[in-house]
């Protein structure tokens, strides 16, 4: 384990994926998505192109951060292999972020429940990691063992991170609200039951000091606040020991329809355009007697003594007073607002225009957020197959270049594969796989 983690053992997180890690981006907008579309507006779940759609399996992976950058072409070229510490361009500043956001989609299904009503069931289990104004050059020092001949001096403020694994079972239901000559609009709701496998979390409202690099002394000033919820292992995490909470999404989707006729019936896309807001994660989950040390970072410390093996806990019991106390913590759902315009070009023609905005502050203690986002993705689709190829920026100034495709059954793509592959140094990137049993009108 990189010896980063003295300091930030979240960060572990970010090592163990490699950074490989929003969810299935760019083929959630497909109208064929299914139940895939639900996680981001559960109006979908009516008036789908499906008398069923069964999800078997699917996992999608998002992360990344604007502190490192790596080339692709690098890694596939390389003989000896890729060291990541070496070999990736770093970025550091006095507010760097680290994100992950791993998803995986289990058992889920949805079908029509009467003319006017649909209805969809989802079972996923997912990790969100969110390390947010970590100072840039304070995290290299660490992460090289203090390697460095140079002094420095750093101003850490509103460092915040948090980790949480959880798993949730929602009920979907939506229905017609309007539906005329030309316009028609429908809504939805799913609700939640959350099990939280745990979660670990950081803050230092300030945090200064100075690093002698002739003596490989570090002298800091300031607060740090560490703590994990009971028996909390990001090394090892598993779903033994669960806590209770629950969430909520909601969303509207409006469609414009100037041409419908009797002939077109569910099967068939009636609209030129369609517009659909939604809110979704919504709520907490509830953690009893979770650990809470506040530590006195006002000391100074050998440099030269620090243990690669060492882990957070031994480094800052060794080195700071520390006071500890046993607390019920609530950890908040990442909740965010949603936007999709998709308009019908021609044909099976398709171009769509999403947002996901965070509604959580970035300084939120005990919170994960998504990354703010707009897509722009034009595709090809049709019953069984799709093709599409999203261009998204992304938080934190990266810009994002995929392809998707859906295939009957199957679904593969990356909001990020193409830009990662002619860039010579991407900062995030993103994968997802899925298997289904679509079954059509």
């Amino acid at each position: 384990m990189k010896h980063s983690c003295k300091l930030l053992c979240l960060i572990i997180t970010v090592y163990c994926l490699k950074l490989n890690a929003q969810s299935y981006v760019g083929n959630t907008v497909d109208n064929y998505a299914g139940v895939h579309s639900l996680i981001y507006n559960p109006s979908n779940v009516f008036d789908s192109r499906f008398k069923a759609d069964i999800n078997l399996v699917s996992v999608s992976a998002f992360g990344g951060s604007d502190y490192f950058g790596i080339s692709v072409t690098d890694i596939i070229n390389s003989d000896e292999g890729f060291d990541f510490e070496s070999d990736a361009e770093k970025f550091p500043t006095d507010a760097n972020h680290f994100f992950v956001n791993a998803d995986i989609l289990g058992p889920s299904f949805m079908f029509n429940l009467s003319p006017k009503s649909s209805v969809g069931f989802i079972t996923r289990v997912r990790t969100l990691m969110n390390i947010n104004k970590i100072n840039g050059e304070l995290f290299e020092s660490f992460s090289e063992d203090f390697d460095s001949d140079e002094d420095f001096n750093f101003n850490q403020d509103n460092l915040t991170g948090t980790i949480h694994a959880w798993a949730e079972v929602g009920l979907v239901y939506g229905r017609q609200i309007v539906s005329t000559e030309k316009h028609f609009l429908k809504a939805g709701a799913t609700l939640k039951y959350l099990q939280g496998a745990g979660s670990m979390f950081i803050n230092s409202p300030n945090l200064t000091g100075d690093y002698d690099a002739t003596n490989q002394i570090l002298t800091t000033s300031g607060q740090l606040i560490y703590g994990a919820s009971e028996d909390f292992d990001n090394d090892d995490i598993n779903f033994e020991n669960l806590t209770q909470g629950f969430g909520a999404d909601i969303g509207f989707t409006y469609e414009f329809r100037p041409t419908t006729t009797d002939s077109l019936t569910r099967k068939h896309n009636k609209y030129k355009f369609k517009i659909g807001a939604s809110i979704t994660d919504i709520g907490s989950v509830n953690y009893k007697d979770a650990t809470l040390t506040t530590y006195n970072m006002n000391a100074t410390v050998d440099a030269s003594s620090l243990d690669e093996e060492e882990d957070i806990e031994e480094f800052l019991e060794e080195n700071y007073t520390g006071t500890e106390s046993i607390v019920n913590q609530k950890v908040k759902l990442p909740t965010a607002f949603h936007l999709l315009i998709d308009y019908h070009l021609t044909g099976k023609l398709f171009v769509s225009l999403q947002g996901n905005m965070s509604l959580v502050k970035e300084n939120s203690m005990y919170a994960n957020s998504i990354i703010n986002s707009a897509t722009i993705s034009p595709r090809l689709e049709t019953k069984w197959f799709s093709v599409s190829s999203p261009i998204s920026m992304r938080q934190h100034g990266e810009y994002a270049w995929g392809a998707g495709l859906r295939l009957g059954p199957l679904m593969v793509g990356s909001g990020s594969i193409i830009s990662n592959l002619i860039s010579e140094s991407t900062k995030t990137t993103d994968i997802y796989l899925g298997l289904k049993i679509p079954l059509y009108q």
